[in-house]
Parts: C-alpha cells; sequence; structure tokens
C-alpha cells in the first residue's frame, strides 16, 4: 500500500513523455493518409475501392489487435510493450515508404496498425496507474491533448506535403522520428514486471477477432457496396454471432481476456455508451466537410486540410484547461455544455450552400470542436475512475474497441445517408428540371444541366448526414443528464480475500 502511495504521488514522468511522443507520431498517422489517397490512386492505377483499403485495413487491425492489450499489459512491462509497439509501426512505415506496387502498400500500413493498436490502451493504463483520481482529469487533458491534436493537424499537413512532395514523404518524414523514439525508449523505460502465469486463450483470440473484424468489415464496406449485399450483411452477421459467443466466454473464464463484467459498473457503461454516440457524431464533420469542401467547392487538398487546422488548435488548448476544470467540477456539466454546442453546430452544419463562405466553415468547425473537446476526455475518464486499479486495463481497452466499431458504424451510416438521399435528391431535381424546360435541350445543355444536378443532389445529401448527426448528439446529450461523479469502487477480490481473512481468524478463535 505505501508503495502505491509513493507511485502515486510521483508518477514517472518519463517514461509518460517517451510514451506521449509515441503515441503521438502514431495517432497523427492514422489520418495523414486521407487527403493523399488520389494521389496514391493514381500512382499505383488502382481504383477508389481498392485505395479504401488503406484506410479499411488500418481500422479492422486495431479492431482486431486492441481486445488483446488488456492481456499484453498485464503480462508484459511497459518497457516491452512500447519497443515491439513501435517496431512494428517503424518496420510498417519504412515498408511503406519505399512500396511501389499496391499490395506492399497495403500489408506496411498493416503493420504500422498492429504496432499503433497497441499504443493507446498501454498509454491510457499508464496514465490511470500514475496519478490519483483528484488530479486525473488533468493528466488525461493532457494525453487527450494528444490523442485529438495528432489525427486533426493530420489532414493540413498531409496537404501541404501532397502538394510539394510524392505521397511516400509521408512515411518517409515519420521514419527517423520513429527511430530515434525508440532509441529513447531503449535506453530510457527501465519498468520492471514480476512474471505473470497468464495464457492467451486461442479461442477467445479468433472469436475476438471475427467478431470486432467482421462487424467493422461489414460496417466499413457498408458505403461502397450497400446494405443489401450479401459482403455486408453476411459479415456483420457472422461478426455479431462470434462477438455474443466471444463475450459469453469472457464471462465464463477466471482470467479473461477482455473482462465484459466492467459494465457491471454503472459509471463505465454510461460513459462506454456516451463516447460511442460521441464519436459517431464526431465522425460528420471529419468525413462529411471534406467531401463538401474538395467536391462540391473544389477547394485545394492543402486549404481542405487548413480548414480542419484552428478545430485542431482550439481542442489542443482547451484539452489540459477541460481536464483542470473536471477535476474541479466534475464530468457532468462540462459534458452537457459541450454536447448542446455539438448539437447547435451540428444543425447549422446541415444547412450547406453552394456558397457558404470558407471563414464560416472555418468558424463552425472550430466551434464544434471546441464542444468535442469539453466531452470526451471528462466522460472516458470519469468512467474510468469508478473501476477498480486491475480493471484499468480492460476499461482501456474496451473503450479504445468501442471508439473503433463506433467509428466504423457512423462512418457507414453517415456515406449511407449521404449516398441514398443524393440519389433521392437527383432524381427530385431533375424531375423539377425538365418541367420548366420550353424546348428540347441541346447535348450540351443536357451534360450541363446533369452536372449542377449531382452537385445540388451531393450538397442535399451532405446535409441531410448532417441532419442524422444532429439526433446522434442529441442522443448523447441526454446521456450525459444522468452522468454522476464516480468514485472508485470496492474490487471484489480484496473484499473477498478480507473476508477470507476475518472468517480464518474468527475460526482460529
Amino acid at each position: 500500500m505505501e508503495n502505491t502511495k509513493k507511485q502515486t504521488n510521483r508518477p514517472p514522468y518519463g517514461i509518460i513523455a517517451v510514451l506521449m511522443i509515441g503515441a503521438f507520431i502514431a495517432f497523427l498517422n492514422n489520418t495523414l493518409l486521407n487527403i493523399a489517397l488520389p494521389s496514391i490512386m493514381k500512382d499505383l492505377d488502382v481504383e477508389p475501392s481498392t485505395v479504401q483499403w488503406l484506410t479499411t485495413g488500418f481500422m479492422l487491425v486495431n479492431g482486431i489487435l486492441i481486445p488483446t492489450t488488456a492481456f499484453l499489459i498485464q503480462k508484459y512491462s511497459v518497457r516491452n510493450l512500447f519497443l515491439t509497439a513501435m517496431g512494428l509501426f517503424t518496420i510498417g512505415t519504412i515498408l511503406a515508404g519505399f512500396a511501389h506496387v499496391f499490395p506492399l502498400l497495403l500489408a506496411g500500413r498493416m503493420i504500422q496498425a498492429s504496432g499503433s493498436a497497441i499504443m493507446m490502451p498501454l498509454l491510457m493504463n499508464v496514465m490511470l496507474t500514475s496519478f490519483p483520481i483528484e488530479k486525473r482529469g488533468a493528466a488525461m487533458g493532457v494525453f487527450g491533448l494528444v490523442l485529438m491534436f495528432a489525427p486533426a493537424i493530420g489532414p493540413t499537413l498531409s496537404g501541404w506535403i501532397i502538394e510539394h512532395y510524392d505521397w511516400r514523404m509521408l512515411f518517409h518524414f515519420i521514419t527517423p522520428i520513429a527511430i530515434i523514439v525508440i532509441l529513447i525508449g531503449f535506453f530510457k523505460l527501465k519498468d520492471k514486471k514480476d512474471k505473470i502465469d497468464m495464457r492467451l486463450d486461442f479461442l477467445s483470440v479468433v472469436l475476438s477477432s471475427l467478431g470486432f473484424g467482421g462487424i467493422l468489415y461489414g460496417f466499413s464496406s457498408a458505403g461502397k457496396e450497400g446494405w443489401d449485399s450479401p459482403e455486408v450483411y453476411g459479415t456483420i452477421a457472422i461478426g455479431v454471432i462470434s462477438l455474443v459467443l466471444f463475450i459469453l466466454r469472457q464471462l465464463k473464464q477466471e482470467r479473461p481476456m477482455l473482462n465484459f463484467k466492467i459494465y457491471r459498473y454503472p459509471a463505465f457503461a454510461l460513459s462506454s455508451a456516451i463516447s460511442m454516440v460521441v464519436t459517431m457524431a464526431m465522425f460528420s464533420g471529419m468525413l462529411l466537410l471534406p467531401i463538401y469542401v474538395q467536391t462540391i467547392r473544389g477547394i485545394s487538398p492543402l486549404d481542405a486540410g487548413l480548414l480542419l487546422l484552428p478545430g485542431a488548435i482550439v481542442m489542443a488548448i482547451m484539452m489540459p484547461i477541460t481536464g483542470k476544470l473536471f477535476d474541479k467540477f466534475g464530468g457532468k456539466a462540462l459534458a452537457i455544455i459541450g454536447l448542446t454546442i455539438t448539437v447547435v453546430t451540428s444543425y447549422m452544419m446541415s444547412k450547406l450552400t453552394l456558397d457558404t463562405t470558407y471563414p464560416y466553415l472555418i468558424f463552425l468547425y472550430t466551434l464544434r470542436m471546441f464542444g468535442m473537446s469539453m466531452v470526451n476526455m471528462p466522460v472516458t475518464t470519469n468512467g474510468l475512475n469508478q473501476l477498480p486499479a486491475r480493471f484499468y486495463p480492460h476499461g482501456t481497452a474496451m473503450n479504445s474497441t468501442m471508439q473503433q466499431v463506433s467509428g466504423a458504424i457512423g462512418t457507414a451510416l453517415l456515406v449511407t445517408v449521404m449516398s441514398t438521399r443524393a440519389k433521392t435528391h437527383a432524381t427530385e431535381i431533375g424531375a423539377a428540371a425538365m418541367k420548366h424546360l420550353t424546348k428540347t435541350p441541346t447535348p450540351q445543355v443536357i451534360a450541363e444541366m446533369k452536372q449542377q444536378i449531382a452537385m445540388k443532389a451531393m450538397l442535399e445529401g451532405i446535409n441531410d448526414a448532417f441532419y442524422v448527426s444532429v439526433f446522434i448528439a442529441a442522443l448523447a446529450l441526454l446521456l450525459a443528464f444522468f452522468i454522476k461523479r464516480a468514485k472508485q469502487a470496492e474490487d471484489p477480490a480484496d473484499t473477498q480475500a478480507i473476508n477470507n481473512k476475518v472468517s480464518g481468524k474468527l475460526a482460529e478463535n
């Protein structure tokens, strides 16, 4: 107990700093490639449906590996896990940077993902075990800065690099940074861990991979293939059945790979639900706005990236501030204020026109990200605070996994709404235009009309998708009213041990 207090009073800032740098470049990599996809398609001569695997595949590997991190964190030391994760990430980065055929690029990207998947749960677990509950908000605020700021600046950085250099430079500039981080970690990370006799249940890994992998793949493919495709509903069905079997198996095991009993703690269950809904709403802005500015408005990749930059900066500034406010006031007030802003700005984004000004878009997106900055970390931290310490690895792994799943579901849902509503609007606008024609149009006029109709239909489809995100954010706002400040619950294992000890003394007497 005394050792724990000493560790709590003096957090391992050196270890945390090294992990933060590693996590930053891993998270940055998540969105770095999005704006580069058109350049990669042209250079490697691949179709949009093929190049999309660079993001879908990354998400799939994350979804499959993250559930195993609870086991890995308990079994191995921070040093060993960090060096392994950064080693895999660096190998994948080098491979992708020198890829001249698509399969090699995809292989490098998925190896990157295998390292990146370990980083977030590992860093979050170290943060939870290093700081007491009353100081955890500020610490997690700094973690949130890394988590949100890195992927947010990805599009801007990517747009600048693509305009000035070859897309492979996206990987080449990360490689030396990753190698330096590995060297720092090798010499600075010295934590030791007692050997724990734990074995990874092979069947659990298979069921987890099929469950989370199937659901992620199915929803990720829905926007492209359509909901009536056997590839979509078949993989989702396999995923759901496998996930149910996985959960049932975990509930029966003494040492589960991923402990679903943590959902017995109401604060964690509520925070998990809110985080999933917020992630779905957040993807509407990150996904739909770049489509709007590039496809409909013809704005360059760099300017599209710059549009998102002020929001990223505001979020970076707000994260540590939000963390301190959480320590003082709790998560409920912050979540309600933040989600109210998110609902209002989402509604305003559902009113975009062909003439919406660039500064107005920047203001709206920045205000939306300001609202988001008050939600994610406070809600997540409040939920994790209720868990007994031995459940932290399971809580962080569960949160990371659910974010991947909800991100895929949110993306699929919004892309489907955008696509289906755009087709409906195209039919309606086309029929209305034909009524107003007084004479038979020339082929040139028909071509111009089709282009204008497609543009207006796409705009209305995007607006409808934003409108759906209003209701998603409103659901999160409703749930936020039930948040209560969490206190760490008693560990059932500790209670049982005390009871056994008391029973033993009574028996002796």
